[in-house]
């Protein structure tokens, strides 16, 4: 399932609910429509009041040009525009000075105490073992070094919020066409396993539907698995498309994707045929669980075919082909794989599913049982270009993983399309808002800098994650802390989905402000194909129109194999100054870097309604390899030729620190797993103090972690997020740190001194499992055993047992043990307690299904408690009386 129940989400179709649709009859009668009007404005009414509450820190600036912007725009026609003037198309905010300066002077204050502290540390050089002290002031010279890498970015947060209505004034014409940009949407897919058809398929069905000029943008699917039941369900898909965006258009339907719209509740209709609403859902409704249907069955289906094609067709010892509903041989991976048809090594594959609109042949027969029962009268029925492609493999050649995975539809888009912005989604996301193009487009034509823009990142939200997010899957510290923080410098990184990116940069093609103007288009840099290079120099000129391609000539079709070819990247600079960036694990992170540092700017666009939903991985285990990739790409990204110290004078210093915390983070694991595995002290009959005088020591530290959460309490409130997504972060931070990080920085090592193979890709699953309950968190129940958890449950188990024995100490030598002494045992508790607190998530993961009830901890954990001190009083008992030269 792509979502669950969402009566909590926002209220489909909360932006734009007084826009008539285009072409609709609205044959009902005007009381109807005065009623549904009058409460899609409640609606909006309260999207909008819910809207100033989160902005309520926030102030707008000002909209202002300069002059040199405003000569540049009165002489720049906006990309095709016939010659209009470019306006300011998104608002800026920055957060209220009441709240800001108190935000900007606790960061000031803390600095001051590390400093003191540290020096306090140095001068009283007391311990009991010094190569221990040493350590930990080196600790705290790191964490105070990350520290600043990570919050000094974060002093000038901006918000920018796309102006729809202004886009919509200077792009959509009175008639009723568009002079808007064209843009290829890239929707990428690994394996129809791990990552279901439904998701993929939803997915494109959100973006056929998507509040586009129809005639404007296309879609590929670029489906790395070669598998023919991806296409046959891409073909499915465009025969229910023909029903379901037509639907969309006519009712205003949001969100466009089916499976999330047919499960939500409470939805307020925003649409001018109410009349006709209810049985027209009916209908698409049944045709839809009839389409799921087909999807379920393909790949028995195909299996069937191949197998009675096969009996009459081939040879002998050739008799394992997978076989297309035309009667051709699939030239991708087959069921039963052969020799050049498996994974890893298959031809290419391109196959135009939906020509563009202007084209007879676009709009597919429709072959739903109800479409004669339902009423397109006014609505435009027409589709956008759709098109599958699968790039060749051969075991002989690195496949780049997802990078190239991008790069193929890169080319392949350039030939058919070549549309001057792209946009990429993973298979298990979709379009929430069908504004969302239209939103990353106000920043791309705006006048200020929207020609130095290079990118439009995107939120990422998740919609099948726990409601207490118990492995902080929603990570909205990061999307809408961090971010917002770096809208104030060089713009957001690109994080590797829902990102709109202006063709020419990923072309590796400098900004405007540092462009030449002789600019080398060669095989050396592109490959060698003829019209690919004319396609990249008509993205030049800024030809911004999509001209139907001719696909009945055979010498283009085998144009389009040639770019899709396992060796097209040899010799060229695809991968490396081209394209999307090879040979790292975190290819988003790499990507933008080199971007940046080309002297580009980025966007953060945040809208009132999420643009994009998707799935996240709910089980800890594929959490923590997700994590392992993302850290471990990171911190190759540091020891290769992207390293942020070493890139140009173009890159903000601002943004420097942050691509160098991205790359060095994982490092502050060492020390924390160091400082997790102190409470193993507790074993020792001698008390033992990393610190002298340990009482001023402790409340130090106290002072100091208590002023990274009164920061974070600032921060919380003009981020727009709330404790509990604060908390998770530092859970899950403290988890990662005594799990994923240190795998990654072993495994670093062993690839510097063996010159061995980076961050192995591995697909997060996307499988759910769903018990015989209904229940849809039961993925996250189960306990899937991985060796990267055994630093976290050692130090889970060793603080367990330290506060037992703890207990136990308490029991036998309480009464002897002089006031300072109990109160330095008092005091180390209390790390002791905090470090349980924070691996609270890993400790309900461990437990598997009976974590269901997350207070079952309290009972478990006091039982453990109880059981290590009445062993250790136990061993005492039984040391004293019969081996008295013993001491515990």
């Amino acid at each position: 399932m792509i979502a669950g129940s969402m009566s909590s989400a926002p209220v489909p179709g909360a932006t734009g609910l007084s826009e008539p649709l285009l072409g609709d009859g609205g044959g009902d009668g005007g009381a109807l429509i005065k009623v549904v009007v009058a409460t899609a404005l409640d609606g909006k009414a309260k999207a909008n009041k819910g809207s100033e509450a989160k902005d309520g820190y926030w102030v707008e600036v000002p909209r202002q040009l300069d002059a040199a912007a405003a000569t540049a725009a009165d002489l720049e026609s906006g990309g095709g525009d016939g010659g209009r003037p470019r306006a300011l198309m998104f608002q800026e905010k920055k957060v209220k000075a009441s709240l800001l300066y108190p935000y900007r002077a606790l960061i000031l204050i803390r600095i001051i105490a590390i400093i003191l502290f540290i020096g306090w540390r140095i001068k009283h050089n007391n311990s009991d073992v010094m190569w221990f002290w040493v350590t930990s002031v080196v600790a705290n010279v790191w964490f105070t070094f990350s520290w600043l890498l990570y919050q000094l970015p974060k002093l000038n947060p901006i918000k920018r919020v796309p102006d729809l209505a202004v886009l919509q004034q200077h792009y959509d014409l009175p008639d009723g066409s568009s002079i808007l940009p064209g843009i290829d949407v890239f929707v990428t897919t690994a394996d129809p396993v791990d990552e279901p058809v439904l998701y993929t398929m939803n997915c494109v069905l959100s973006i056929l539907a998507v509040d586009y000029p129809i005639d404007r943008y296309a879609c590929y699917l670029s489906d790395d698995s070669g598998t023919l039941i991806e296409y046959e369900a891409l073909v499915e898909t465009a025969n229910f498309a023909a029903l379901w965006v037509p639907f969309c258009r006519k009712h205003s339907i949001e969100p466009r994707a089916p499976e999330s719209y047919f499960q939500r509740e409470g939805m307020i209709y925003t649409g001018r045929s109410p009349g006709e609403f209810m049985n027209d859902y009916s209908h698409v409704r049944m045709e839809y669980e009839e389409f799921k249907a087909r999807l379920a069955a393909l790949d028995g289906t195909i299996r069937e075919r191949s197998d009675v094609c096969n009996a009459i067709k081939a040879t002998e010892g050739d008799a394992t082909a997978t076989w297309m509903a035309n009667g051709t041989e699939w030239s991708g991976t087959w069921v039963e794989p052969a020799e050049n048809h498996m994974k890893g090594h298959h031809a290419g594959v391109v196959q135009v599913v939906l020509e563009h609109p202007s084209g007879s042949k676009s709009q597919p027969e429709l072959q739903v049982s109800s479409v004669s029962l339902l009423n397109f009268d006014g609505i435009d029925v027409r589709l956008p270009m759709l098109v599958y492609m699968a790039r060749a493999k051969s075991p002989n050649y690195d496949h780049n993983k997802k990078a190239g995975n991008l790069n193929a539809p890169l080319r392949v888009s350039a030939l058919l399309s070549n549309a001057p912005f792209v946009i990429n989604f993973d298979c298990d996301h979709y379009i929430n808002d069908s504004k969302a193009l239209r939103a990353a487009m106000c920043f791309m034509l705006d006048a200020r800098d929207g020609d130095n823009t290079a990118f439009v990142q995107f939120p990422q939200r998740f919609e099948n994650v726990d409601p207490t997010d118990r492995y902080g899957n929603h990570n909205r510290v990061f999307f809408d802390g961090a971010m917002y923080a770096l809208n104030g410098f060089q713009g957001p990184s690109y994080l590797g989905t829902g990102c709109m990116f202006r063709r020419l940069a990923l072309y590796g093609i400098d900004p405007p402000r540092w462009r030449s103007d002789d600019i080398q288009v060669d095989t050396v840099m592109f490959g060698n194909s003829v019209p690919l290079l004319k396609s990249v120099l008509a993205a030049l000129n800024q030809e911004r129109g999509i001209t139907p391609p001719n696909l009945d000539d055979s010498s283009f079709l085998a144009e389009m194999t040639t770019v899709v070819s396992a060796s097209f990247d040899i010799g060229t600079d695809w991968g490396r100054g081209v394209g999307y960036i090879y040979k790292i694990a975190t290819e988003d992170m790499v990507t933008g870097f080199r971007i940046h540092g080309q002297g580009w700017h980025s966007m953060y666009c945040t809208m009132e309604v999420d643009a994009f939903c998707g799935t996240a991985p709910i089980n800890l285990t594929e959490r923590l390899y997700q994590i392992v990739r993302w850290a471990g790409g990171s911190v190759e990204m540091f020891f290769s030729h992207n390293n942020p110290l070493f890139a140009g004078p173009r890159l903000h210093p601002m943004q420097r620190t942050v691509y160098l915390n991205y790359n060095i983070y994982p490092v502050t694991s060492v020390f924390i797993l160091l400082y997790a595995l102190c409470p193993v002290m507790w074993l020792i009959p001698e008390e033992i103090l990393i610190q002298r005088p340990f009482t001023r020591y402790v409340l130090y530290l106290i002072i100091t972690i208590a002023l990274i959460h009164i920061i974070g309490l600032l921060e919380i409130r003009w981020a727009g997020t709330n404790w509990l997504d604060w908390w998770r972060n530092e859970q899950f931070f403290t988890i990662a740190s005594l799990s994923a990080y240190p795998t990654v920085l072993l495994h670093m090592v062993v690839k510097l001194l063996t010159r061995g193979k980076g961050i192995r890709f591995r697909v997060t699953s996307k499988q759910t499992t769903m018990e015989d309950d209904g229940d849809k968190y039961a993925e996250m129940y189960e306990l899937r055993w991985v060796p990267i958890m055994i630093p976290a449950a050692a130090v889970l188990f060793s603080n367990t047992m330290a506060i037992g024995v703890a207990m136990g100490k308490t029991v036998v030598y309480g009464a002897a043990w002089p006031k300072e002494q109990q109160k330095h045992a008092a005091l180390g508790l209390v790390f002791n307690l905090w470090l349980m607190i924070l691996l609270q998530p890993f400790a309900l993961a461990i437990i598997g299904r009976r974590s269901k009830n997350p207070n079952i901890l309290f009972v478990l954990f006091p039982v453990a408690f109880v059981v290590f001190a009445l062993v250790y009083i136990g061993v005492h008992f039984l040391v004293v009386n019969f081996f008295p030269s013993m001491e515990i």
